[in-house]
């Protein structure tokens, strides 16, 4: 028999004792009045061995324990924190003091007591009534060597977060990063609203979808990529500023920046074209960064990033010219295809001008945008909805948001011309039907929405767990996801 497994025979044991005492193990409710921050922050000015005659009653996970005889100290963690306890049989009953005999790390108690502060300096509860409200019969992790291993505490994450903390303090400040960003978008009269998780179409990003099917339709549907189509929809409808904080799916590599579920929020503004749409986006992102920094500055990856604004925007002819040293405008199309051999880049679909200088870009220069940057001047080919530049229409108005070496955000002055619109996501279909995965299919009904006349419209899409690895310092996007896919 395994170690683990004459454990968990130990407990199951301890069970049936307690039950034997007439004590339920798993009692349906405790009335918790405290929590462990309060308590050692309000007692705080507690002199080495004073007391306090005020009751506390708490409740948590026993999480060390340290039983000398007829006493005994140990450590209970609630979801604010942990605090020391202590056992002495002439201040519980005997039939209570039995039950603390009874019990083991990972168990959960209730606890009602008087503060004091021990000879060590340690505010700590003295226990006047304790009860047990779950036993545990799983034992944690040893504590010496914890749960160490990176892909077991990722497939564990109920441990994770009960050995390892400060993991839960990521997901808190993600939690305030995305309410933050909403209350930015609700301060500038946007509307949250709810779009279809699955879609008869996908559409609005270039990406492999997930393909389900509708038993009583009798038709396949897919899980969607992106909001877009049906947030644009609602543009058409009238409502002019409309944002989703939303779970998109994307079949495709799952690794440290990418995991085939995740989130992000996307938002649309009518009679706004993209310069306001990046100005609005810088401020987000800003706001995003107070809500759980007191600094501009913060540490990613190692590297010192400041997120002082206004952040630099730079084209990406630009970007290829000061990364990979390659000027592409002094080149003709026969010496900048050949540099796709020479760096070893792929490409599904017909290679084009526009496909050549994005692939170089995401060579040489995305890896290195450390500081945040908006990129901006991209070729007309890398997006189907997006208007054509003022400036030169061999290029788009899109920026993208790059900030610690990948992809923040992206955003478009959106494309509302019909026919314009129907003919690039013809060529996209045609491109699907070739075999290119990330293609996009038509969309009849969204043809006809923009048909009926669509505003001038910005539009954004904000990947909110990539902001919360920057953010956060976290070095993979599993670090910012409770419960990420993992490879076997």
């Amino acid at each position: 028999m395994q170690p683990e497994e004459q454990l968990i025979k130990q407990r199951i044991e301890k069970l049936h004792k307690i039950e034997k005492l007439g004590i339920n193990p798993y009692p349906y409710k405790f009335e918790v009045k405290n929590f462990s921050d309060n308590i050692l922050r309000e007692y705080s000015k507690l002199k080495e061995g004073g007391k306090s005659n005020n009751k506390v009653t708490l409740a948590g996970r026993i999480i060390t324990l340290r039983p000398m005889g007829k006493i005994a100290f140990g450590h209970l963690q609630d979801q604010k924190g942990k605090i020391q306890f202590f056992i002495n049989d002439k201040e519980i009953g005997k039939k209570e003091f039995e039950l603390f005999n009874l019990l083991d790390l990972g168990d959960i108690i209730g606890v009602q007591g008087t503060i004091f502060r021990t000879k060590a300096g340690e505010i700590t509860i003295l226990v006047k009534k304790l009860e047990l409200l779950t036993k545990s019969l799983r034992p944690l992790p040893d504590k010496w060597h914890g749960l160490k291993d990176i892909e077991e505490r990722y497939r564990r994450r109920y441990v994770d977060l009960i050995v390892n903390p400060e993991v839960k303090d990521i997901f808190i400040k993600k939690f305030k990063i995305i309410n933050s960003i909403k209350e930015s978008l609700n301060k500038e009269d946007y509307i949250e609203v709810d779009t279809p998780v699955i879609q008869p179409i996908y559409g609005g990003a270039a990406a492999k979808p997930f393909k389900t099917y509708v038993n009583d339709l009798k038709r396949d549907a897919f899980l969607r990529i992106s909001d877009e189509l049906y947030l644009k929809r609602l543009i058409v409808g009238g409502f002019d500023r409309v944002y989703e904080l939303s779970k998109d799916f994307r079949n495709e590599s799952i690794d440290s920046t990418h995991n085939p579920e995740f989130s992000m929020i996307e938002f649309y503004q009518a009679y706004a074209d993209y310069d306001e749409m990046m100005k609005l986006t810088e401020r987000i992102v800003s706001n995003a960064n107070k809500a759980i920094n007191n600094k501009n500055e913060i540490t990613f990856m190692g590297n010192k990033i400041n997120l002082k604004t206004p952040f630099k925007i730079i084209t990406m002819k630009d970007a290829v010219k000061k990364f990979g040293n390659i000027d592409v405008d002094k080149l003709n199309d026969k010496e900048l295809f050949k540099l796709k051999d020479k760096y070893k880049l792929e490409h599904k679909g017909d290679l084009t001008r526009g496909w050549m200088i994005q692939l170089l870009f995401e060579h040489f220069a995305e890896p290195k945008l450390m500081q945040p940057v908006f990129i901006i001047e991209h070729p007309r080919e890398t997006t189907p909805l997006c208007k054509w530049s003022r400036k030169n229409q061999e290029l788009i108005e899109r920026f993208e948001l790059f900030i610690g070496g990948f992809e923040i955000s992206n955003g478009y002055s959106e494309l509302n011309h019909p026919i314009v619109q129907r003919n690039l996501l013809e060529e996209q279909a045609k491109e699907l039907r070739e075999g290119v995965e990330e293609a996009n299919p038509m969309d009849e009904d969204f043809i006809r929405a923009i048909e009926q006349g669509m505003p001038p419209t910005g539009g954004v899409g904000i990947g909110t767990d990539r902001l919360t690895m920057v953010l956060t310092g976290s070095n993979s996007i599993k670090d910012v996801i409770l419960f990420p896919m993992m490879k076997n």
